[in-house]
């Protein structure tokens, strides 16, 4: 099938510069379809539009282009287009162009797109803190240095460089490699990359192993490599950023942690690995209701502190009713012997107490199956034993 390059903004406010774009791509012999996503009036500019893309939205048009809330209809506008685009089966590449609020419409629908999927957004917002926009995936930022507002010698040359970038991006292909093995996601922090690394050691003969610093972005790549079909796939032994998220570090997972294990039913072996610390930036930056706290100064830059029973028996459960959400091959490893490198005796994070909570509310909570075990081993985490007893299991279901 044919590559298209889809050209996405409002046409309303920028339908000279989407355009001019457009007409950039096709002179290069690529097709090019320019979408219209503005939400204050049509224009006979685009190849399809607003009404087009508002009619996916579950509530109809209306909900998209009937209210006077600016806000409410790009919001409704970016659910729509979310719906529209991943509908499309010939996707070169897309192409945003716009300010804030169209950089967040775009960026919505973009991100839904499967990893590898050429996405390139022109945005005067480029130049600051893109991670609310980019999140897990591989969307490429570009700065418009003037305003997507009109054709000047600035705009014309930075809109020509995108438009230039998608077109090639859209008719050349990464080639295959004839030796590539099937992919495996992995999860890891510094207190589990002995783990880690035995697990690449073991599996490196048959799997490519993607390793993923668990820093509250990398659970969610990984997650989004899975569901883009990338991943044979997951050991995911380091669920460290679920503390994170309920105990407010600064590297926590989303709500949706565990959601593509369930959704892709794709063999998953997970463990508890880091999950006895919330991270913390500097000492002086952690909160004052937990200065009192087990600290630890991981380097200038992190603070770790120490879960207590309590909180470690939360995150057991939280964990695990995701688990229970999950019906392909699942097997969940507890390592009794600790959950880290510093929560080992004589270690400043051994806490067999607190280890003893987070299991028992895994056990307690965890509605186990033929297809959905919970495995405990009497193993520090990092052992090779453990790493042994990983990778057994994860052939067993990926075989």
């Amino acid at each position: 099938m044919a590559k298209t390059v889809y050209v996405v903004g409002t046409c309303d406010t920028k339908a000279e510069e989407l355009a001019y774009a457009r007409s950039l791509i096709r002179a290069t012999g690529v097709d090019a379809v320019l979408v219209d996503v503005g939400t204050r009036g049509e224009t006979d500019v685009a190849d399809v539009p607003a009404r087009e893309v508002a009619a996916r939205h579950p509530g109809g048009v209306e909900a998209v282009l009937g209210g006077t809330d600016r806000g409410a209809a790009v919001g409704a506008m970016a659910e729509a287009l979310t719906l529209w685009l991943t509908a499309r089966q010939d996707i070169g590449a897309v192409l945003g162009l716009g300010g804030s609020g169209n950089t967040a419409l775009v960026t919505q629908a973009m991100r839904a797109l499967p990893v590898g999927v050429p996405k390139l957004m022109v945005s005067t917002v480029a130049s600051s803190n893109v991670a609310p926009y980019v999140g897990p995936t591989d969307i490429a930022m570009m700065y418009s240095v003037t305003d997507v507002a009109g054709l000047n010698a600035i705009s014309r040359q930075i809109i020509a460089n995108a438009a230039h970038a998608v077109a090639g991006m859209a008719q050349w292909q990464a080639p295959k490699a004839s030796g590539d093995l099937p992919g495996v996601g992995m999860t890891m922090f510094g207190v589990t990359t002995t783990c880690v690394d035995q697990l690449r050691e073991r599996l490196d003969d048959t799997y490519e192993c993607y390793v993923f610093h668990a820093t509250g972005t990398g659970g969610q790549s990984m997650e989004k490599l899975a569901e883009s079909g990338l991943l044979a796939g997951m050991i995911d032994t380091t669920t460290t950023e679920v503390p994170d998220l309920l105990m407010g570090g600064v590297f926590p997972c989303t709500q949706d942690r565990f959601g593509a294990v369930a959704r892709t039913r794709l063999p998953y072996v997970g463990s508890v690995g880091a999950v006895d610390m919330v991270n913390f930036g500097a000492l002086e930056t952690v909160p004052e209701k937990y200065r009192d706290r087990n600290l630890y100064v991981h380097n200038p830059q992190v603070t770790l502190m120490r879960t207590t029973a309590q909180e470690n028996a939360e995150i057991g459960r939280w964990i695990a009713e995701r688990l229970n959400r999950c019906e392909g091959e699942v097997r969940f490893l507890l390592p009794l012997g600790g959950v880290s490198a510093i929560d080992a005796p004589g270690m400043p994070f051994h806490d067999p107490e607190a280890d003893a909570a987070l299991f028992a509310a895994i056990r307690e909570t965890l509605v186990t199956t033929p297809r959905r075990q919970l495995i405990e081993l009497p193993f520090n985490i990092n052992d090779p034993a453990f790493a042994d007893a990983a990778v057994a299991e994860f052939r067993k279901i990926a075989s």
